[in-house]
Order: C-alpha cells, then structure tokens, then sequence
C-alpha cells in the first residue's frame, strides 16, 4: 500500500478539482467492497472477505482469523460514525492486506483495535492512519502459516 501526499507531489497531487491523497494498491490482485455502517456491516465483511481471499488460491490461510481480523476492522470503521465503510483486500508474497476505510473525517478514534489485532497469530503487522478521505484501519496477515487445527471435544 503507498500513499502519496500531496505535497510530494506524487501521482495524487492535486489536479482537476481533487485536492485529498487516495490510498493506492498496485501490481497485485485487489478487491473492494462496500457496506452501510450498521451492526451487520462485520459479519457481510468477513463472509465476502473470506469468499474473495479463498479465491485466490491461499490453501494455508487461517479463514477464521481473517474473518476475525476483518470483523475487528470494520467494527472500529462503523464506530466512527458513518454512514458507509470501504473494505479494501490486496495479496501479494503469501500475505493478506485487508484495510477498512471509516470515510469520516476529524473524529477522535479509538485505537484499542489495534491490540486486539496484534495480538491474533497470523497478523504481521497492524496499523491506523487518518486521511481527508477517512481513518483507515489496516492489518497484513500471514497466508503461508498453517490454520490451526480445530480442537476435538474430548
């Protein structure tokens, strides 16, 4: 994922009317989905996350742990108020890129999320930033790391 600020001068300077930098994927499988902001919004997201990412042909992914991963992301995006969030999945070198975009601006997250994240086994590497399109909340999960296996009643 890279940003370029407007003052860099990068390919998101501003032209044509558009004065805010917009995150870019690039050179690598993407999706994007979008859902309202409400209290389901988590459960659609890591569903159609998993389905998408499953696709791709990641046979090790733990698909439980992104469904987790994504519903912790766009639990926090809803919180920030909005009416819709963005959830944007990206693969490349057998890692999963997942970032929820919150699409309000100015708020004063809270970013406890970003412990619960860190603390799931596959993630790499877990992050939050604010831009005049919204906070983006990201996480970079391991796809080669085997699932663990589910626990037998005993």
């Amino acid at each position: 994922m890279t940003t370029s600020p407007t003052e860099a001068g990068g390919p998101n300077a501003p032209s044509r009317g558009r004065s805010a930098p917009r995150m870019q994927i690039r050179n690598r499988r993407t999706a994007g989905l979008t859902f309202r902001a409400d209290e389901w919004a988590a459960k659609k997201a890591g569903a159609q996350a998993a389905a998408r990412v499953r696709a791709w042909g990641h046979p090790h992914l733990d698909e439980h742990e992104l469904d987790t991963a994504v519903g912790l992301l766009v639990r926090a995006a809803v919180a920030d108020g909005g009416r819709r969030i963005s959830l944007h999945l990206a693969d490349q070198d057998h890692r999963i890129l997942a970032v929820a975009l919150s699409h309000v601006t100015g708020t004063a997250p809270d970013d406890s999320v970003l412990t619960e994240l860190a603390s799931l086994p596959g993630v790499v590497a877990c992050g939050t930033d604010a831009a005049a399109d919204g906070r983006r909340l990201w996480v970079l999960l391991d796809a080669e790391r085997p699932a663990r296996a589910a626990k037998s009643p005993t």
